[in-house]
Parts: structure tokens; sequence; C-alpha cells
């Protein structure tokens, strides 16, 4: 009974975290049809994307013993996939300078997730170790992973629009974090359930900023609108005006 209700909270984990990965893509389609980045950061992606590898490798057997830890590797394996994909959309349309700035961050931390692989393979003897040192190291870069969109919350409470916020990445994060949560706790590996204890809070905030800030867009609309109509209408008066005075 424990190991299939293990096994059920793996998948729907699994599927929703898949989902948390491709939430962005909506955010990417605005990218790629306005070919700009407008006032979005990579730093998020940059992170995921080492998040991803470090836990792809900690689910691996050369970290963890034989496959008990396969869910990490399904989920996050294609968790690359999708951040790796959206760093290379940023780095096609960003400015010369935005590229550089990718370049010089993206870089050390592949150089720096290679060299705990290296580490983590030959330095120590057995799989307790080796789990420890990678989930360690993992566990830090998840809280920062999770505690990025404090930086957009933060945006969102300053201009009281959710505009850089979606509502389908914010659901899936805190579905994701708390099924994750739900597995870490039930498998007993507080590398896994770790990151999920800040994630999930964090995933409740920021629904609870999207219920408060959403109808900030309705309203604006009509708004732009009205001065649209408004500006329409005031230079129509103009050229009225100035048929007049040529008639006369």
């Amino acid at each position: 009974m424990a190991e299939t209700l293990r096994m059920v909270v793996a998948v729907l984990g699994n599927v929703a975290a898949v989902s948390l990965y491709a939430a962005p893509t909506v955010t990417f389609k605005r990218v790629i049809r306005k070919k700009s980045i407008e006032e979005f950061s990579c730093i998020p992606y940059i992170i995921a994307l080492m998040n991803c590898l470090l836990f792809t490798w900690y689910g691996l057997p050369v970290v963890s013993n034989q496959w008990e830890n396969f869910p990490l590797v399904t989920v996050n394996g294609v968790g690359i996939l999708f951040e790796l994909s959206y760093v290379l959309i940023y780095f096609w349309f960003s400015s010369p300078k935005g590229k550089v700035k990718l370049t010089m961050t993206a870089i050390p931390v592949l150089i720096v997730f290679c060299v705990i692989a290296i580490v983590s393979s030959f330095a120590f003897p057995d799989h307790r170790h080796r789990k420890l040192f990678v989930g360690s190291i993992g566990l830090g870069v998840s809280i920062a992973m999770y505690g990025s969109p404090l930086v957009v919350m933060k945006k969102v409470i300053q201009t009281k629009s959710v505009e850089f916020m979606p509502l389908p990445l914010c659901l899936c994060s805190f579905l994701a974090s708390s099924l994750w949560l739900t597995y870490g706790v039930l498998i007993r590996d507080i590398f896994v359930a770790g990151p999920s204890v800040i994630a999930t809070p964090l995933g409740i905030l920021q629904l609870v900023l999207h219920c408060k800030y959403w109808k900030r867009r309705v309203t604006e609309e009509p708004n732009k609108v009205d001065l649209q109509k408004g500006n329409t209408e005031k230079v129509d008066l103009e050229m009225g005006h100035g048929k007049e005075r040529d008639s006369s």
C-alpha cells in the first residue's frame, strides 16, 4: 500500500513538474512573436537548468543506489530539454549586450555542474556520501530556483499587474512543490522534500497575489481604449476645424 501511494504521488508530481517546466512556453511564444525579451530575466531559467542537471545526476545510479530515485531522472531529464530551449530562445532574441551577459552567466554554471559530477564520481567511495554531496548542493540550488519568483512578486506588487507572472506558472509551481514535498516525506529523503518546504508557501503567495491583482489588466484595457478613442475624436475635430477655415 505504501509503495503504491509513493508511486501515485511520484507520477502526479512528475505530471505537475512537467507542466511547470512547460508553463513558460506562453512567455516564450510572446518573445518569439515580438522578437524581444522585453523585461523578462534569464536568471530563473539558468537556475532551473542547473537544478534539473543536478537532480538528474542525483537520481542516476552513479549517485543514488541503483534506480531508487528514478522519478527524479525522468522529470528532470524533461526539465533539462525545456530549460535549455528557453535559454537558447532568450539568447537568440537578446541584444548583443544581453547575449554577453547570458553567456557569462550560463557557462560558469555548466562548468560548476561538470566539476560537481566529476568530484562526486571519483572523490567519494559510496552512494551515501555521493548523495550527501550532490543533494546538499542541489538543495541550495532548488531553494534559489523556487526563491527566484520573489523578484517577479516584487514587480507585481510595485506595478499592481500580473502581466509578468502568468497564472498557469503559479498554479503549476504550487502543485509541483506540494506533490514533491509529499513524495519526499514518503521516501524520507530530505534532499527531495527540502526545496518544497520553501516552494509550497511561495506558490501559495503567488496565487494570492494573482487573485489580488488579476483585475488590474482588465480594468486598464477599457481606459486604454477610451484614451485612444478620445485621441481619435480630437484629431477628427481638429481636421474638421481645419476644413472650415480652408473653405472660409
